[in-house]
Formats: C-alpha cells, structure tokens, sequence
C-alpha cells in the first residue's frame, strides 16, 4: 500500500519531521564508539586467530563486514550533514568513516546529494542511480544496449561484479566529469588506503589483505549494493517526468520501508527507514526508527521485508503506461500475445 500523498499537508508534515533532525552529540559519540570499538577488537581477533587457521578466520570476517556497514551508514550520515552539528566535525568523520568504507568522503557525497535531489525523476536518472530503462527505451534500443543492459541487470552481475566495480573502479578512477574536489578526494583516499593496505603486507604479511581485508571490504560492499537496489527497485515505486514529479511523493512513494530484523536494522543504522530518510536526509539514523513509529502516515509507505524483497530482483523496467516496474518476461508475454 502507498500513501495518499494528495491527502498530505507536505508543509505540515516536513514541519513535523523537522524536530527530529537535530543530532544529539552523546548518541554520536556513542554510536562511534560501538562502532570503532568492536571493529578494532575483531580486526586484532582475527589477526590473532587467522595464525592457527583461516576457516575459523571467516566468521569474525562477517562480523566485520557488518560493523564496517555500520561505519558506512555514519559516513552516510556525515555526507548528509545529519550525524553531528559541526560541519567540521561531520567531514573529519565523513573522511575518517570512508577510509574504512574505502569510499572517498566529497566525491560520494556530492553524487549522493545528486541522487537524492533527482531520485524518481525519470527525465534525471543516472545521478548516483542503479540503471534502469524504461519499457519504450529498451524496446527501440539496439540489440547491442538491450544486451549490455540485461547482463548490468542480471543479479550475479550486479551483487558480485557491482560491488567489485565500485570498490576497484568508481570509486578509486575520477570519471571525465569528475570535479576538482571529486578528483582531490578519490586521490587523497587512494593514497591513504596504498599506506594502509602496505603497511598491513608488511607488518602482517599479505594474508591480512587477502583473508581479512578485502573479504571484509567486498561482503560489505555486496550488502550495501543489495540495500540501495531494493528501496528503490520494488513494485509499486513511483516514477515520473519532470513535469510531474513532485519532492514530496517521491520520497514516500520512491523510496521503501525495508522492514528488517532488530539486529540488522541496527546493523544497518536504521536504513530501512528510506522513505522517511529521502523526505529529510537531516534526520540522524538514530532518529529515524522514532520519528516513524510517532507519525503513523509514514505506516502508509510501501513496506517489504527480506522475503518480499527478493521479488524485486526479477523487476529489470519501467512500464510508463501501466506506472510499475516489470521483468523482461513481460515484455515476451506481450510479444507473444500480440502475435
């Protein structure tokens, strides 16, 4: 079910929202800490246990990668301006939280900001957006495109070689439209980690960067990739022209309510919360779970959870004359029917 976004007062409702986006700086500060604690505690274990045996080395990597998403979702929230007050304080951290994410803190934020002002727009896809076409598009595209786009669509393609392109290509190699604060950023960012990762091969020998760190890094990625892709790749998202496009709709209506288990929402830093997130990006992640539960029309968003979501996987176009997205053995049906 999505909301009956006509019936809204969005002033009312985005003045009511409001008093949820000022951070508290303790429940930063903590949130760093059990962050930062327990990633450097199981980064010592696993070097420790990685010396008697490797398998028994792979369980404290998941663990890893889960508080290394963590440390994502506050790099996330530093980009937004929303974790501490201080826009000093949010790019000391934003810097520091990507290093970890190895995601250069001004270049992302830039994008994201992008993508966060256009998202649902479909006269403005491509900033920060998984691609998609629409239905007509794919259909006049060349043979060629419409091949390139189902193997970019394909779920091997996209949750395993999407995350290894966003870590080794995206995010390390300035694109031709890359600013000079993007390029000073990515730079920057690629040089900390060569220091990083060498000083690891010396001290600790390359079984640290291939047991420990890159698993690490990649399974986080493949988790962050998967999250972005279902809040908004769901039946029912909205998309539209720009001449009908509206903010406010599209934040509850583009983004959904990814409805997780407590340990993974807290994982998670309360993502799920993508609508509610999309309608105010100032709001800390630990506001986010409470400001929805006090404002019960945001119980009205389209709400999935990790079964329903997989659905979302075989959803590969938009369909701009029925407004839903569908997968490619629609359009075969259709072809077949007509023939």
């Amino acid at each position: 079910m999505t909301i009956k976004t006509r019936s809204i007062d969005s002033r009312q409702l985005q003045m009511r929202i409001a008093a949820y986006q000022r951070p508290t700086r303790w429940k930063s500060i903590w949130q760093l800490i059990n962050s930062f604690v327990p990633f450097a505690f199981l980064w010592f274990l696993a070097i420790r246990v990685m010396s008697h045996s490797i398998w028994l080395t792979l369980p404290i990597v998941l663990l890893l990668s889960a508080f290394t998403i963590r440390i994502f979702i506050i790099f996330h929230d530093c980009g937004h301006q929303s974790f501490f007050r201080s826009k000093r304080a949010n790019t000391f951290w934003g810097i520091v939280t990507g290093l970890v994410a190895f995601t250069p803190y001004h270049r992302w934020k830039d994008s994201h900001a992008r993508h966060h002002a256009t998202s649902g727009n479909l006269d403005k896809r491509g900033a920060g957006d998984v691609w998609m076409m629409t239905r007509r598009e794919y259909l006049e595209a060349s043979a060629f495109k419409r091949l390139k786009y189902r193997l970019y669509r394909n779920p091997l393609i996209m949750f395993l070689l999407g995350p290894l392109a966003m870590l080794l290509i995206n995010n390390r190699i300035p694109g031709k439209r890359a600013t000079t604060s993007d390029r000073y950023s990515m730079h920057l960012t690629n040089l900390t980690l060569i220091i990083f990762c060498g000083s690891l091969v010396y001290f600790l020998g390359w079984e640290s960067i291939l047991v420990i760190q890159l698993p690490t890094i990649f399974l986080a990625h493949v988790v962050g990739v998967w999250l972005f892709y279902v809040q908004h790749q769901f039946d029912g998202v909205y998309w539209k022209q720009s001449s009908e496009w509206d903010f406010i709709t599209a934040s509850l209506e583009g983004g959904s309510f990814y409805k997780l288990p407590l340990i993974l929402r807290w994982v998670t830093g309360s993502i799920g919360y993508h609508h509610l997130h999309h309608l105010n990006s100032r709001i800390p992640n630990y506001n986010l779970a409470r400001c929805h539960n006090e404002n019960t029309v945001l119980h009205q968003t389209k709400t999935i959870n990790l079964r329903t979501s997989l659905a979302s996987v075989s959803l590969r176009l938009f369909d701009e004359e029925t407004g839903r997205m569908i997968g490619f053995r629609e359009i075969k049906r259709r072809a077949v029917a007509r023939s």
